[in-house]
């Protein structure tokens, strides 16, 4: 069982090492696949040491997209537990403007969407973070 759940403020005593990025290229949703999964996913990633959260979503959405000119909107802090681990981090909006190559690293495609995908990667925590985004833009 997971329990997500979105807050004000950073929780105490929570690992909050992930930024999220919930983005949106000429009216579709994009999403990424891994290299080694056969999953879509948002694009996301880890947060770098000494990195604030700003930089860190516009690199991951670089890095994971290939946008190289777009609009970074915060959204919200969340959390998810699973087997009474919690961990986090930051969810973002973004708008992409324009797009430029793939980096080569870990993703190997990107796609548009209408609506979420069925085959997600994570499918119990980003329906729930994609939902919070279409309810606040």
């Amino acid at each position: 069982m997971v329990k997500v759940e979105f807050h004000d403020q950073v929780p105490e005593n929570t690992d909050m090492p992930f930024v999220i990025i919930a983005s949106r290229y000429k009216g579709k949703w994009i999403f990424v696949r891994h290299r080694e999964r056969s999953t879509f996913e948002l694009p996301a990633g880890h947060i770098e040491p000494g990195e604030d959260i700003f930089s860190a979503a516009g690199r991951e959405l670089y890095e994971e997209t290939g946008a190289v000119e777009f609009s970074l909107s915060f959204m919200t802090i969340y959390t998810a537990t699973v087997d009474e681990i919690t961990a986090g981090g930051y969810l973002f909006y973004a708008e992409i403007h324009r797009m430029g190559e793939l980096p080569d690293f870990e993703i190997a495609e990107t796609a548009l969407f209408d609506r979420l995908p069925d085959n997600l990667t994570y499918p119990a925590i980003q329906p729930l973070l994609f939902d919070y985004v279409l309810k606040h833009i």
